[in-house]
């Protein structure tokens, strides 16, 4: 088999397993058949050669061993051996005669080849042994064989007497010209064999090929109905299952493709009322602030009576102006219209910036040193520091520390507070958008959105957030620590957003 083949059968197990199949069946098919032949064969030439000099034998003992007299003398056991063997049939001739009663001769064909010692005790006793003549039984001698080997030659050793008192007569016939013949046969039939194990295994390689090329384009379909290429369809011929496979794949392709486009549109109309009903809620939001801000100066001046209504307005409508900005953020994200602006941060000082900004340098211990600089997005980053340490002050407590750390190519920022920490429920979805870790408290001061659009701030970047517990030394859970992981370069991520996104508006257009 050539390099290919092998290399296919290597890559694929279904095809292998097939080649597998098909030579286990054409082995046991070719070894069953060549034994049956070499047996029939090996029948059918000792039988035959077997049959032939016995009835040689036969008829020489009646012809020439039955003529002599009833003492004869060595001389005339050893003419009438040479005689008996001097014939086609090709076997050396024994006789045992006796010159008187009790002292047999024998007289030997070839004496160097063939003695009364080749012959096997059972067979002279069967030979010997007189049987009652009856009339099932008409003779009281009859004529035996058997089949011996001497030095690695089968031979056919016969023996029989004549009636009436004559002498015993064997022969001894080799049969080293069968052996060599059905040697030549087994050969024959194993080389067959072979070439029928070969055969089947390119004959399995042809019906694998046949079988497994329209597998193979199916999977190739499936791979890239996987990869989002809804409209891959397969070409139908013929009327077999394979053929119904396909017809089966095509319309399953068909549907997906068509539920997908239902639903991407209906996530596209979703995601663009929101973005409309953000925008359009800025512009009210805008006087709606105005007006707060003017009644949040005059509130020490208002009726004791009207001020908690105002501070309610007031908050309400700073919870509601930061909850629009964060559906604009998300529709931006979902939208793939994010963008990176990168600049050489120095992440001590932007931490640093980010706290001061909102007044929390009494309530976090920052732990980062000097030099550490990286190129992000200054206003993303700080979006995500801003949300990691803000849920800590909320749900956690201080004191909150911040560390800082290079590991390999990454920055590694860990915010961790001393709070209760987060139920080991909860854990999984503390990412999910508007997540309510308890459903007895519907409503946060938050929007629900903070550590969703932290997180797609993180991998905008190419990083990632993690969130756990801290355990003490007690084993019991001392806080929560979320981990944010940024490339130290995100050069390279930036590139393929916006290779990305510039795709996705070409698509568009």
């Amino acid at each position: 088999m050539s390099k290919g083949i092998l290399t296919r059968l290597r890559l694929s197990s279904l095809r292998l397993r097939l080649v597998v199949v098909f030579a286990l069946v054409a082995l046991t098919a070719a070894v069953a058949a060549s034994g049956i032949a070499y047996w029939l064969n090996r029948e059918a030439v000792l039988t035959r050669t077997q049959d032939g000099a016995l009835n040689d034998f036969r008829q020489e003992m009646q012809n020439r061993a039955a003529t002599l007299s009833l003492r004869p003398t060595q001389d005339d056991l050893r003419r009438t051996a040479e005689q008996m063997a001097s014939g086609s049939a090709g076997y050396q001739v024994l006789l045992l005669g006796e010159r008187d009663a009790g002292k047999p001769i024998v007289g030997a064909s070839d004496p160097d080849d063939f003695t009364l010692a080749d012959v096997p005790r059972p067979l002279r006793d069967a030979v010997n042994t007189k049987r009652p003549v009856t009339e099932a039984n008409p003779y009281p001698y009859h004529l035996f064989w058997q089949r011996t080997e001497r030095n690695g030659t089968p031979y056919l050793v016969g023996g029989t007497r004549i009636d009436g008192g004559g002498p015993a007569g064997y022969m001894f016939k080799s049969l080293a010209a069968e052996k060599a013949d059905l040697n030549s046969l087994a050969w024959s039939l194993g080389i067959a064999t072979a070439l029928a194990v070969v055969g089947s295994v390119l004959l399995a390689q042809v019906a694998a090929t046949t079988v497994l090329r329209p597998v193979h384009r199916l999977g190739e379909a499936a791979r890239q109905l996987g990869e989002g290429k809804l409209d891959t369809r397969l070409r139908v011929t013929g009327a077999d299952e394979l053929a119904d496979l396909s017809r089966t794949f095509n319309s399953a392709a068909e549907s997906l493709q068509k539920k997908v486009a239902d639903m991407s549109a209906r996530e596209e109309s979703s995601r663009r009322f929101v973005a409309d009903m953000s925008h359009e809620l800025r512009t009210p939001l805008t006087a709606l602030t105005a007006v707060t801000e003017v009644l949040e100066d005059e509130q020490d001046s208002l009726d004791p009576m009207i001020a908690p209504a105002v501070a309610l307005v007031v908050s309400e409508t700073r919870r509601l102006n930061d909850l629009v900005e964060n559906l604009m953020e998300v529709t931006r994200f979902d939208a793939g219209t994010a963008r990176l602006v990168l600049d050489e941060v120095d992440i001590a000082d932007q931490i640093t910036a980010c706290i001061d900004a909102r007044a929390w340098l009494d309530a976090v211990d920052l732990d980062a040193e000097r030099g550490i600089v990286a190129p992000l997005d200054p206003r993303r980053l700080d979006v995500i520091l801003a949300n990691l340490i803000g849920n800590a002050l909320k749900h956690g407590g201080s004191p909150v520390r911040v560390s800082v750390r290079t590991e390999d190519d990454e920055l590694v920022i860990a915010v961790r507070d001393h709070g209760p920490g987060i139920p080991e429920e909860v854990l999984p979805h503390v990412f999910d958008r508007f997540y309510k870790a308890s459903a007895s408290r519907p409503r946060s001061e938050g929007s629900g959105l903070g550590l969703s659009i932290a997180m797609e701030n993180a991998l905008i970047h190419g990083g990632s957030i993690t969130a756990s517990n801290s355990v003490g030394e007690d084993g019991a859970v001392d806080g929560a620590v979320f981990v944010l992981r940024l490339p130290l370069d995100a050069s390279g991520i930036t590139r393929e957003v916006q290779t990305r996104s510039s795709q996705g508006e070409v698509e568009e257009a």
